[in-house]
């Protein structure tokens, strides 16, 4: 394997890349840094809120933890296969989505994303003010645009740092939360005095996880952005599993730790709970946790500005080519900051209606999407790609590739009766007592649909592709 001449480089340093290719030469990182940076980018606060919901409707507190661990399981597969599309393509997770929708069709998944990553900005700034409230001052007035600037600085920094940011955060983020842990499995229900709930519900088992699989396979537009500057032989086996071990770890511990305190101390949010919590070690020392989980919060709030920045960029870029320089990755972190600042400061005080519905959407937008695209990349192009291809408007790929749109809309459609969210719910998620099952459909149709459309084409393009 040849050493890329930035394989030692350690400290971060200013990115100058974007949506554009990146070249071997540039290639650095080791693999197992993939596991940190995923169990940090999913241990924050909006994490544990995934794990409130069991238990606030009704279910006892294992049979919420199982479908936890089966649903974040079962979602962090979807997640962390598309790691191996970074090296192997040295590209963003999203604008590869051009080989399956054309350059101009793939705006469709581009703004879904764009959806996404904005919606977890503004529930980060929402739940790192209310951390920061409690030993300093300020209104959200204040603390909204101050928190999405400091994101915007660590996007702009870019790869390296976001990288770097996360992975000492993680040692961190182990030694505070074993202990709140270990509080919420022994000092609360001690506090209580009452057993553990037992009690079974169909609807909510379902309910908690859809979530919790909707929850991670939203991560999943994430991936190749922070795997793309690994050397291009990577093993692709070590990169999906640090990448599983870290997404999946932090995501089944931190809802397990939700369903805790949603049991013991009901009806408080997460910030309260984890304080309440954590003073049953020593007066403050909950006020303490809090604030580690503000500081992974917001930087996992940087990595949400950041890929909404190469989205959008990218979304641009397919109607009209631009230069994807320092100057234009700073315009369109600004746009994302704007925007999310004045959703953030729109939304009512009881946020966590909104929340679960978001979660929902994202499921129901980007389950299409990942099912297309993994589909592409593992069984109909094998990883064969041109790069070249992809950022040229005329070429092999085309600006509007109807199997991938088709097979988008078909799965969409296939998810339509398993919705449940406040203002509808469809008929097969009524026949179910409003449990939302709507991911497997999705995933079914979404791929399925589209190996059987690309089996006539896939072969022509693909050798076009190693030609060029």
């Amino acid at each position: 394997m040849n050493t890329p001449r930035n394989a030692g480089r350690e400290l971060p340093r200013l990115e100058v890349r974007s949506i554009d290719y990146v070249p071997r030469e540039e290639r650095h990182g080791k693999i197992w840094h993939q596991g940190p940076f995923w169990f940090t980018g999913n241990f924050v606060f909006l994490t544990m809120m995934v794990g409130f919901t069991g238990p606030s409707m009704g279910l006892g507190t294992l049979w919420s933890m199982l479908a936890v661990v089966i649903g974040a399981g079962f979602g962090t597969i979807f997640m962390a296969l598309h790691a191996n599309q970074g090296p192997k393509m040295g590209l963003p997770q999203m604008i590869q989505s051009r080989a399956q929708f054309g350059s101009r069709g793939a705006i469709v998944p581009f703004a879904a994303t764009v959806f996404v990553y904005i919606g977890f900005i503004v529930f980060g700034v929402i739940l790192v003010t209310q951390a920061i409230q409690l030993v300093l001052p300020g209104s959200k007035g204040f603390w909204y645009p101050t928190l999405v600037v400091v994101s915007i600085i660590v996007a702009v920094v870019g790869y390296d740092l976001l990288h770097f940011v996360q992975r000492w955060l993680t040692y961190v983020l182990i030694a505070t939360f074993a202990i709140v842990t270990f509080l919420a499995f022994t000092a609360l229900p001690q506090a209580s005095a009452t057993p553990m709930p037992t009690n079974w519900d169909t609807t909510a088992f379902l309910v908690q996880l859809s979530l919790a699989a909707g929850y991670n396979i939203s991560y999943s537009v994430y991936v190749s952005d922070y795997s793309r500057y690994l050397p291009e032989d990577a093993p692709s086996g070590k990169l999906i599993f640090w990448t599983y071990l870290g997404a999946a770890g932090s995501a089944v511990w931190l809802m397990s730790l939700g369903a805790m305190l949603a049991t013991y101390i009901p009806g408080a949010d997460g910030i309260v709970a984890l304080v309440t919590t954590g003073n049953h070690l020593f007066p403050g020392f909950g006020v303490f946790v809090v604030m580690i989980g503000a500081a992974a919060q917001l930087s996992v709030t940087g990595v949400n500005c950041y890929g909404a920045m190469l989205t959008g960029i990218s979304a641009v870029d397919g109607f009209r080519p631009v230069r994807p320089t320092l100057g234009l990755r700073v315009a369109g972190l600004s746009l994302v900051g704007v925007a999310s600042i004045v959703i953030s400061l729109s939304l009512p005080e009881a946020y966590m209606t909104s929340f679960n519905g978001f979660v929902l959407l994202m499921l129901y937008f980007l389950i299409p999407w990942t099912a297309v695209n993994l589909v592409d990349f593992y069984a109909v192009r094998k990883g064969e790609y041109s790069i070249s291809e992809i950022f040229n408007p005329q070429g092999i790929y085309g600006r509007w590739a109807w199997q991938g749109i088709l097979s988008y809309a078909a799965a969409f459609l296939s998810m339509i009766p398993f919705f449940s969210l406040p203002f509808y719910i469809g008929p097969a998620a009524e026949a179910l007592g409003g449990a939302d099952v709507a991911f497997l459909p999705g995933l079914l149709v979404g791929g399925g649909l589209y190996y059987l459309l690309t089996q006539n084409s896939h072969a022509r393009t693909t050798a076009t592709a190693n030609r060029a």
